[in-house]
C-alpha cells in the first residue's frame, strides 16, 4: 500500500500538467488560446503540403508586376488566368495591396492568404469563386477593403469574415446568392448601422419570394423558416409567382465593374445602356461610359459624382447635351466626347468644368452656324484646356476648316444676309439724294454749332 499510495499521485500529478501549461503567462488563454494557435498550425501546415505539391521551389511565380506607392506596395496580378492565391514569398516586399481581378479563381481554400499579415485591400472580383472556406482570410487583420463582387458565391457565413476586425469596405454584390437559412449570420452583420458599407446593393437570386430584394432589407427572422411553398387544399404545392420588376434607373454599382488600381474607377463600357446609370459612388475619380447607346445627357446625370476626374462618353451617338447635365463636376480634367452626333454643344453645358485640362471632339458632325459660337468662345476663354476635333462638317463651304478658324472668317467678313440688307439700304439711300428731305438732314447736321462737334470715342467689349 506505501509503494502504490506515491504512484498513484504521480500519476494524478501528470494528468494535470497540459491544464496548468495552457494557463501560464504567454501561451494563450487557456483553452481558446491553444485551440485558435492549434488552428493557426493547422492551417499555416495545410498551406505548405499545398505549395509542395506544386514542386520543390512552391507555387510558379505569376508574370504580375510590382509598384510602390506611397501607401506601400501594389501587386498586380489581374487578367494572368490564375487559378490559386499566389504565395507571398513571390514579392520584393511585403504587399499591402493584392490585385487578383479577372482570373480563374473557383476555391478560397484554408490560410490562403497566410503571409498577407499587412495587406490592406484585396481585390477578387471577376473570378469564378462558388466557394469561401472558413479559415481563407486567416491572418488578414489590417485588411480594410474586400472586392468580391462579379463571382459566384451563392452563400457565406459570418464567421469567414471575423478574422478581418478592420474590414470597412466590402463588395458582394452580381453573386447568385441564395437567401436562406445559412444566410443568416452573414445578413445579420451587414444590416449592422456601423456596417453601412459592408455588402451594399447585394441582392437575392433565390427563392423567388425574395429575388431582387436587397440583403440589408431582408428579415433574417424569416430566413430559416422550413418553406416558402404553399400547398392547397388537396396537397399539391404551388409555387410563388415571381414579381414583375420595378422599372427604374440602372444602378450603376450592379451594371460596372469597380477598380480600386491605380485610381478608383468604374468600367461600364458595352454594357447596351441608354442613359447614364444611378448611384455613382462619390469616391470614384474616373468613368468609362464609352460604346453604349447614350443619346442624351440630361440634367443632375452625375449628381453625386463629386470626385470625377475622367469622364469618357465616346461612341454613344449621343446627340444631345443639356445644359446642367455636367453641373456639378467641379474636378473633372479630362472629357470624352468623340464618335458621337453632335452638332453643337448648347449654351452653358460646360461652365462648371472650372478645372477642365482635356477635350476629345473628334468623329461629330460639326454645324459651322451660329449655334457652334458658344462652344468657341468657351474655348478661347479656356486657353489652358487642349482640345482635338473640334472641325466644321457642314455647310459645304467650311467643310474640314477649323471652328477657329470659321470664327475668324465670320468676325472678318459680314454674312451675306447684313451684306443684302445693307445693299438695299443704299439704294434706299441713292433715291433720296437731292430731295428735300436730303436736305433737311443736311440742315438738322448744321444746326450743333462747330465748337461742340467732338470726335466720338466707342469702347468694344466683348461677351462670352
Amino acid at each position: 500500500m506505501r509503494v502504490i499510495a506515491p504512484l498513484v499521485l504521480t500519476f494524478i500529478a501528470l494528468s494535470l500538467l497540459p491544464s496548468i501549461e495552457m494557463k501560464r503567462p504567454g501561451k494563450g488563454r487557456g483553452l481558446k488560446g491553444a485551440r485558435q494557435k492549434l488552428t493557426q498550425d493547422r492551417l499555416r501546415r495545410k498551406a505548405l503540403r499545398r505549395q509542395s505539391r506544386s514542386g520543390p521551389s512552391g507555387l510558379v511565380t505569376p508574370n504580375c508586376s510590382e509598384m510602390t506607392q506611397s501607401d506601400g506596395l501594389y501587386v498586380d496580378c489581374q487578367d494572368q488566368s490564375l487559378t490559386s492565391i499566389p504565395p507571398s514569398s513571390a514579392w520584393s516586399g511585403v504587399p499591402k495591396h493584392l490585385l487578383l481581378a479577372r482570373n480563374q479563381i473557383k476555391v478560397l481554400r484554408d490560410g490562403a492568404f497566410l503571409g498577407y499579415k499587412r495587406l490592406i485591400s484585396l481585390d477578387l472580383q471577376q473570378n469564378q469563386i462558388s466557394q469561401i472556406e472558413e479559415g481563407a482570410f486567416q491572418g488578414l487583420t489590417h485588411l480594410t477593403t474586400l472586392l468580391l463582387q462579379h463571382n459566384q458565391l451563392r452563400t457565406l457565413s459570418e464567421e469567414t469574415l471575423l478574422p478581418m476586425p478592420n474590414l470597412h469596405y466590402l463588395r458582394l454584390y452580381n453573386n447568385p446568392w441564395k437567401c436562406l437559412c445559412p444566410m443568416e449570420s452573414l445578413i445579420r452583420t451587414l444590416q449592422v448601422p456601423s456596417n453601412r458599407n459592408l455588402g451594399s446593393h447585394a441582392r437575392c437570386a433565390g427563392p423567388i419570394s425574395r429575388k431582387n430584394r436587397k440583403l440589408k432589407e431582408i428579415n433574417p427572422e424569416s430566413l430559416c423558416e422550413e418553406s416558402n411553398q404553399i400547398g392547397d387544399l388537396h396537397g399539391n404545392v404551388t409555387h410563388p409567382i415571381e414579381p414583375s420588376p420595378i422599372r427604374g434607373k440602372s444602378d450603376a454599382t450592379t451594371l460596372c465593374h469597380t477598380y480600386i488600381f491605380p485610381r478608383t474607377w468604374m468600367d461600364c463600357r458595352n454594357r447596351g445602356l441608354t442613359e447614364v446609370p444611378s448611384g455613382i459612388p462619390e469616391d470614384v475619380v474616373g468613368v468609362d461610359l464609352s460604346h453604349n447607346s447614350i443619346h442624351h445627357l440630361k440634367p443632375r446625370d452625375f449628381q453625386g459624382a463629386k470626385s470625377l476626374r475622367n469622364l469618357n462618353l465616346s461612341n454613344n451617338n449621343m446627340e444631345r447635351i443639356d445644359t446642367g447635365s455636367l453641373s456639378g463636376l467641379l474636378h473633372l480634367h479630362e472629357l470624352d466626347l468623340s464618335s458621337n452626333g453632335l452638332r453643337f454643344v448648347q449654351y452653358g453645358v460646360l461652365e462648371d468644368l472650372y478645372f477642365l485640362s482635356k477635350l476629345k471632339l473628334e468623329g461629330n458632325p460639326w454645324v459651322c452656324d451660329y449655334n457652334i459660337h458658344y462652344m468657341a468662345y468657351w474655348l478661347r476663354l479656356h486657353p489652358g484646356v487642349k482640345h482635338s476635333g473640334l472641325l466644321c462638317q457642314s455647310p459645304l463651304e467650311y467643310m474640314g476648316d477649323r471652328v477657329e478658324d470659321y470664327m475668324h472668317s465670320y468676325n472678318r467678313e459680314c454674312p451675306k444676309e447684313r451684306q443684302l440688307s445693307g445693299l438695299d439700304q443704299n439704294q434706299k439711300d441713292a433715291e433720296l439724294w437731292g430731295t428735300p428731305m436730303e436736305l433737311q438732314g443736311e440742315v438738322e447736321e448744321e444746326l450743333e454749332p462747330s465748337h461742340l462737334r467732338t470726335s466720338q470715342k466707342y469702347e468694344i467689349f466683348k461677351l462670352a
